[in-house]
């Protein structure tokens, strides 16, 4: 499974400080803390800590790499500061994220196609997200069709059943997880899936718990990907051992260790 890391994202208290003061020390600390603890890909977004996002995100996309060489996930609202990060990015990235609406689907098809990237695409569009499975898996349709149509190997597409906190609609959960076995339907091969494992979280009171309680049921239902946190030792392991107890790698008695090395 990709676990793509979370923490350098300027929602972050302390990634806000360090991008608005240059603090190369603590965005890298943070990157090979990600990379060791088993992220193969780091979400990289500069969020709310600067005005000139663009120059934030080529700072950031510079610094993370003077220390790990790990793939990058470039997420922002705004498609010039996508482009930024993407033109200097080392090794092949992620833009994250589109949705179904049709003028930031066409423009980040673009950039992917031009750049070679992979491409996230939310399951919502101008309207919002969809309260049932059916429209946010019309909507990946929509999202997958028209990136495969412009060139983009099925492999390299993410689709994200949109995850939002269980804390106001526990019913949320479930269409989550069928919409991720419908997603992975649409075609053979299938699109990956992926969602912002976090989110489900917001406002409980045991996070973690919440986190990979969700993330082992997604697991079980087709979940491909996950933007999460990886310091969480014990989301992580819970994350190997469903993987293990479905089958994808060969058991072994110290297997948490085992599948860390195969990183």
């Amino acid at each position: 499974m990709l676990i793509v890391g979370e923490r350098i994202n300027g929602m972050f208290q302390d990634v806000r400080k360090a991008i608005q003061n240059k603090d190369k020390n603590t965005i890298q600390d943070l990157a090979k803390r990600q990379a060791d603890a088993g992220a193969r890909m780091l979400d990289v977004n500069v969020g709310p800590a600067a005005s000139d996002q663009i120059s934030a995100m080529k700072w950031l996309v510079e610094t993370i790499q003077q220390a790990v060489d790990t793939p990058l996930s470039i997420d922002s609202a705004k498609p010039e500061v996508i482009e930024a990060g993407l033109k200097l990015c080392k090794k092949k990235a992620l833009i994250n994220s589109t949705t179904g609406e049709k003028a930031k689907l066409d423009a980040l098809i673009t950039l992917a196609c031009d750049y070679k990237t992979g491409l996230l695409g939310l399951t919502m569009d101008e309207k919002g997200i969809p309260n049932s499975v059916q429209t946010r898996v019309e909507i990946g349709l929509k999202i997958l069709s028209a990136a495969t149509e412009a060139g983009i190997p099925t492999e390299d597409i993410y689709l994200d059943p949109v995850v939002l906190p269980v804390k106001f609609g526990q019913d949320q959960i479930g269409i989550m997880l069928q919409t991720i076995r419908e997603l992975k339907l649409l075609s053979d091969p299938a699109p990956k899936t992926i969602c912002g494992l976090s989110n489900v979280s917001q406002g409980c009171p045991d996070r973690s718990l919440v986190n990979r309680t969700t993330l082992v049921m997604a697991i079980a239902c087709g979940l491909d990907s996950a933007i999460a946190d990886p310091l969480d030792k014990q989301l992580m392991e819970a994350m190997i051992t469903s993987e293990l107890l479905l089958n994808k790698f060969i058991y072994c008695d110290s297997y948490l260790t085992a599948y860390k090395k195969a990183l």
